[in-house]
């Protein structure tokens, strides 16, 4: 069709006719394609092609775009021909989402002129991230569960909770290798080892796929730098690529065929991922055969001009990027609006190219059948979301992704038969579900589970201290006056804006006791947007004694702390929680003037304004060691700050921790330690004061009645660490498939070993291994090998354990890792019943990529190490590849 024929058809009753004509052709289509067929492909290809040959320019531009603004009232946003629309109904609950997608729909249906479906996306790592939405354990915890076939089951429910709210896109999951356990998002990830992370990454987008969910695999590739800080600069060799950071994106594209790919913020040897042909054509298309769409993290496009400084325009930037191969940028208009429309128009961008990119959008919309119908039934997203049956395995996960680090003279599991409990510390009354999370559904605390589970037990609390990643503690209003002292008004004048730039009248405007505020995914009040808004506290400080005082703030996104209109803080940018501090002499009595100016730009509201001032009894650490003196047992459940933007520096538990677990592990009651974080901590300074040590990450809205059944051995835990756990920050990186080192491994002041090796994990049963047989033990390169061994329940408590194979390759023409996990296997016995455990290693499994990086197997010897961890191998056996 002639391009003047399609500008006297736009507009046109022919081309609305053309346009319903087409829909219907694509809703056979897409009832066709669900077979995965050869035909059913042909004929996709075929409505694609005649769908792109009646677009505009601006129109196929549309497809490639995103906006991430409230749509209520802004029709022109999908009217316009949007491709994309980025979490438009995560605050509101299912039943109002499925609606409000129906309305984005209808609109699109309607008022565009080809008709085309928007595809709506969110987040999805470890529940869907909406109101009412089943909050499973975090990432890291379903890893710890080693069952892929419990992840497909998370997100199988994931999907059908999005879709009924007409999400057809989740941002998920993270396959970044976790090497260094300061990165702040190691808990969205599946851990260190590409192995494991391949078959749990593959179990999730196949459950996805399979509920007509795209999934999106992220970030390609490698985006943990130095220093474990996010989306620092990579320069690793390809060698390191294919063989730890490439697996799992291949497996998630060949084997569960996901829809989509997220590339990375990051710049892999010197450019930027969103921008890199080598990552996003060459290998993803070219060698592996992806043939989905190329999203974009938010903002990585333009990143590449005003982070990167790879290119010095926007419209350079457009041309880099789609020329590379993304096809959606993500989450607004920055580049493939008029940027990439002058590339086109200049020639430096080929309509080819766009037409190629748009292709792949369109197909993916066929190929879910949103043309044929986009709309949903609100009834069923009301039943769907935390659905009972979801809610039961939010706590299955639960239970299976604890991990018990440390059991002394079997405290755990505790009797029944207790008086009294002590809960203790700032996890103990609280929920901490992790990073992109859902919100709006009941969970349950680990103090309210405690007690339902003994309802005749004296369950007492004491929060002790507060989760802070400052030492410096929350100013309070004691010593803050919102106007003058004169006036005996305590706390700071606050005015919230409706804006990140404090301009116009406040919104609302009170005074606050203090400034301690986590509003996390919420706002102040009512009265104030959620994300984006601004607030200023004013008022007088005035300090009980007279010295160096440390003042600080924490914030998640900029602040601004004036002191008698003296700058002293100025991190006016956005950011995760961080904190700010500096020093200043103070005169006992003295006003103060104190400002304090803050925004917040969506992700998390965190405010604190703190100080080192600490009055000589702390009564708060004084009620908690009381409890604890009375009590028959104490739970002490303490935890970290972290997530996306905040890496950590030191990986001690944060604040007064610490020093809460050796006050209580003094007082001689058995003390139990329950960790809610999402990675590694150091325990150097308490770990072996304590009785028992429970690995619980963010579990989920189930996860207080999860630990409560585990506690009392209602649950036997069976989970695994998926990370190692380091004794010292100074050991990391630190994992446990490192190449021969060329000495050795440990320090001058400390053993270079870990605290707890990757594959970890006690039970409260013991296992024997026996009867190991490799068959055959010499064997053609084009042959596979069996491996064989028994497994036996020793104790008297049903179990499940973890079997663990590893495989060594004795000599290779490279240095090869001195263990590499091969395969694994979760098996639940009774006591005293055995099992034979059976494995088949594959030539894939034995080969390497050589000096040349030809990816083959070498002769010679094999050693298959068997165990319950990386560290404690129970058998051994070898065989041998022949020439």
């Amino acid at each position: 069709m002639s391009r003047q024929l399609q500008r006297h058809l736009r507009g046109t009753a022919l081309a609305a006719i053309a346009g319903v004509a087409l829909i219907l052709l694509g809703s056979t289509l897409c009832a066709q394609a669900t077979s995965g067929d050869k035909k059913s492909r042909e004929r996709i290809d075929k409505a694609v092609e005649e769908l792109l040959s009646r677009m505009t320019l601006e129109e196929k531009l549309g497809q490639l775009q995103c906006e991430i603004q409230e749509v209520d009232g802004r029709d022109t946003i999908i009217t316009k021909g949007i491709g994309s629309l980025a979490a438009p109904l995560r605050q509101l609950s299912a039943r109002e989402a499925a609606g409000k997608a129906n309305r984005i729909q209808k609109l699109a249906r309607e008022k565009t002129r080809l008709k085309i479906p928007v595809l709506i996306h969110d987040e999805g790592v470890h529940g869907l991230w909406g109101n009412g939405a089943t909050s499973y354990p975090q990432a890291i915890a379903l890893a710890s569960t080693w069952d892929p076939d419990l992840l497909h089951r998370v997100a199988s429910n994931i999907a059908v909770e999005a879709r009924t709210r007409g999400i057809r896109q989740l941002l998920s999951p993270v396959i970044n290798i976790a090497r260094d356990v300061r990165w702040g998002r190691v808990e969205e990830t599946y851990g260190e080892d590409p192995y494991l992370t391949s078959r749990l990454a593959v179990a999730f987008c196949k459950g996805l796929e399979e509920e007509g969910v795209i999934s999106t695999p992220k970030h390609f590739a490698a985006n943990i730098g130095d220093g474990g800080r996010d989306s620092y600069p990579i320069n690793f060799s390809e060698r390191l690529l294919r063989e730890i950071y490439f697996p799992a994106f291949k497996a998630c594209i060949q084997e569960a065929h996901a829809g989509s790919v997220m590339a990375a913020y990051n710049s892999l040897n010197g450019l930027p991922c969103s921008g890199n042909r080598w990552l996003l054509t060459d290998i993803l298309r070219k060698e592996w055969g992806f043939d989905g769409f190329v999203v974009s993290d938010y903002g990585s496009v333009s990143g590449m001009v005003d982070m990167h400084r790879v290119v010095a325009t926007d419209q350079e930037a457009a041309v880099l990027s789609l020329n590379a191969g993304l096809d959606v940028e993500l989450p607004n208009i920055y580049i493939y609006g008029s940027p990439l429309s002058e590339a086109v128009k200049s020639g430096t961008v080929s309509q080819t190219a766009v037409d190629s990119a748009v292709r792949r959008v369109l197909s993916a919309k066929f190929r879910l059948g949103v043309f044929e119908n986009p709309f949903v039934d609100p009834n069923k997203a009301a039943i769907a979301n935390d659905a009972p049956e979801h809610r039961a395995l939010a706590l299955q996960a639960a239970r299976e992704g604890i991990v018990l680090l440390r059991n002394e003279q079997h405290c755990l599991p505790l009797k029944k038969s207790v008086t009294s409990i002590a809960v203790i510390g700032p996890n103990g009354n609280a929920v901490r579900l992790g990073g992109y999370s859902g919100f709006g559904t009941k969970a349950a605390t680990l103090l309210e589970a405690l007690r339902n589970k003994v309802p005749h037990a004296i369950v007492g609390y004491a929060k002790a201290t507060d989760l802070k990643i400052s030492n410096l503690v929350s100013v309070p209003g004691t010593y803050l006056y919102a106007a003058t002292v004169a006036s005996g008004v305590h706390g700071l004048h606050g005015e919230y804006f409706n804006n990140m730039n404090l301009s116009g009248p406040p919104a609302l405007v009170r005074t606050e006791n203090e400034v301690d505020f986590d509003w996390g995914e919420g706002s102040p009040d009512a009265a104030v947007q959620t994300d984006h808004f601004s607030v200023r506290w004013t008022g007088k400080l005035v300090p009980p004694v007279s010295g160096r005082f440390k003042l600080g703030m924490t914030t998640d996104d900029g602040v601004r702390l004036f002191l008698d209109d003296k700058l002293l803080i100025d991190s006016w940018i956005d950011r995760g929680p961080t904190s700010d501090e500096t020093a200043v002499h103070l005169e006992a009595g003295h006003e103060y003037s104190v400002r304090m100016e803050y925004y917040e730009n969506g992700y998390g509201a965190v405010a604190r304004f703190g100080w080192d001032y600490k009055p000589a009894v702390d009564t708060m650490m004084q009620a908690a060691v009381a409890l604890a003196r009375k009590s028959d047992v104490a739970i002490v459940a303490v935890g970290v700050i972290e997530g996306e933007g905040s890496d950590r520096a030191n990986l001690d538990l944060p604040g007064k921790q610490e020093e809460l677990i050796r006050s209580i592990s003094e007082t001689g009651t058995p003390t139990v330690v329950v960790l809610m974080n999402g990675s590694a901590v150091t325990m150097a300074n308490w770990s072996d004061r304590v009785s028992a040590i429970v690995e619980a990450w963010y579990p989920g809205e189930e996860g207080g009645n999860a630990l409560a059944d585990v506690l009392f051995g209602d649950y036997n835990p069976s989970g695994k660490l998926p990370i190692t756990f380091p004794r010292s920050v100074g050991q990391v990186p630190l994992y446990y498939n490192h190449g021969p080192t060329g000495r050795g491994d440990n320090y001058i002041d400390m053993s270079g070993t870990p605290q707890f090796p990757f594959g970890f994990g006690l039970s409260y049963t013991t296992f024997e291994y026996s009867n190991i047989e490799v068959i055959p033990q010499k064997m053609n390169l084009s042959d596979s090998v069996t491996v064989r061994l028994q497994i036996k329940n020793t104790g008297m408590l049903q179990g499940k354990e973890i079997v663990q194979l590893y495989l060594r390759d004795v000599v290779s023409s490279v240095a090869s890792p001195v263990l590499q996990l091969r395969r694994f296997k979760k098996i639940d016995l009774r006591p005293g019943q055995s099992e034979m455990v059976e494995f088949t290693l594959t030539p894939d499994d034995l080969a390497i990529y050589d000096a040349q990086m030809n990816h083959i197997v070498e002769p010679g010897e094999f050693e298959v190490l068997i165990g319950s961890s990386s560290q404690d191998i129970r058998l051994k056996k070898s065989f041998i590849v022949k020439q």
